[in-house]
């Protein structure tokens, strides 16, 4: 992992345009930002059909549903694309298994991102000293998305575990890789997680505030 962040930062700094051009960084890209305009479009169709401020933002099954839609089936998409580009094995078709896996780790991620920092921004035990400089929200925003990782990066080895050994492996061979790899793994998804829902979240959140607080 050392090795690859050393070269992925290395053709950042010294070679940007291939970097920014790459399959792997457009994929990344056409993911994330496609799910921030879905979230975003339905916070605005819900604001003005409900009659409230175009700032207003939701956290209910709709948005869950509709951001879930939009994550799952481009985050799907890259997988099967990433999974042939760094497979351990010859590029095949990604098993259903693979793919029903890799669903649920989504679900899980979307829902820590979108939906359950507002529920737990309000019971976060921050002091006022602390809430000066960092608020609720911006904490839950935080902090939700990493932890998630912890459940559902298992999800993640299982389904790259079934497409590099398709047939022959029981699960408790499985289940021994994913748990060797389980804190690594998941730190390493909490790395690529929180810059992009963590920090994401935040920024997206007080751009369309400011955006959509000049409409008003």
């Amino acid at each position: 992992m050392g090795q690859s962040i050393r070269a992925s930062l290395s053709a950042l700094l010294f070679k940007p345009h291939h970097f920014l051009t790459s399959k792997p960084f457009a994929l990344i890209f056409m993911l994330y930002s496609g799910t921030y305009i879905t979230a975003n479009t339905l916070d605005t169709f819900k604001s003005t059909t409900a009659g409230r401020q175009a700032s207003a933002t939701t956290s209910g099954p709709s948005k869950f549903l509709a951001t879930s839609t939009a994550n799952l089936s481009l985050c799907l998409y890259k997988d099967s694309q990433f999974t042939k580009l760094f497979g351990t094995v010859s590029p095949r078709p990604v098993p259903p298994i693979t793919y029903g896996l890799f669903a649920l780790r989504d679900c899980l991620t979307i829902f820590a991102s979108f939906n359950l920092p507002p529920l737990i921004a309000p019971s976060l035990p921050l002091s006022e000293a602390a809430e000066k400089y960092v608020s609720r929200a911006t904490t839950a925003q935080f902090l939700a998305p990493a932890a998630i990782q912890l459940i559902s990066t298992p999800f993640h080895l299982l389904g790259l575990d079934f497409y590099n050994r398709n047939g022959g492996t029981t699960m408790k061979e499985r289940w021994a890789v994913v748990k060797k790899n389980w804190m690594t793994s998941s730190f390493a998804r909490m790395c690529r997680i929180v810059p992009a829902f963590g920090v994401g979240g935040v920024v997206n959140g007080n751009l369309r505030t400011k955006f959509m607080k000049g409409l008003e």
